[in-house]
């Protein structure tokens, strides 16, 4: 009979950096997501959360804070070899709580995953209708004149 690994979701250290980018960045590669810097993810480390099997991270995904009343999942990616485990949704509620704990109330995933987001509870929003302080990070992406992301909201509570 085959052991199964236990899963478990943890804030990120420093020597999980070059496995999370690792992750993040095969994703990049294939336009699922935008890249991730090793000098970016170290100087956001706080905000990152892991999923690690006791060997290795094998999912990643951070909270990054854009105005009191809204935060954004940024860069949530699981490894190939451990999709459809329920890896993703774990990481995302741990974030939805995480800002449930910041008193920040919304929630904010610019994404392609639509149905993912849709199970976790969260729902289309227009993108005109975002504050711009959620641009900041777009004047630097090649999709900027035609982003085909879709944003999608959750409330925190």
């Amino acid at each position: 009979m085959a052991m199964t690994k236990t899963i478990t979701v943890r804030h990120a250290l420093i020597e999980d950096l070059d496995q999370m980018l690792e992750i993040i960045n095969k994703y990049a590669q294939q336009g699922l997501m935008l890249p991730r810097t090793k000098l970016s993810v170290c100087e956001n480390l706080q905000c990152f959360l892991v999923a690690h099997d006791g060997e290795s991270v094998v999912g990643v995904a951070g909270l990054h804070i854009l105005w009191e009343d809204l935060s954004e999942i940024r860069s949530l990616a699981i490894a190939e070899n451990t999709k459809g485990l329920g890896i993703g949704k774990q990481l995302v509620e741990a974030l939805v709580e995480h800002s449930k704990r910041l008193g920040i109330r919304r929630v904010l995933s610019l994404t392609y995953q639509k149905e993912f987001f849709e199970k976790c509870g969260f729902t289309v929003v227009a993108k005109e209708g975002l504050p711009q302080k959620v641009w900041k990070d777009c004047i630097n992406c090649s999709k900027l004149p035609v982003c085909d992301e879709i944003a999608m909201i959750r409330e925190a509570f």
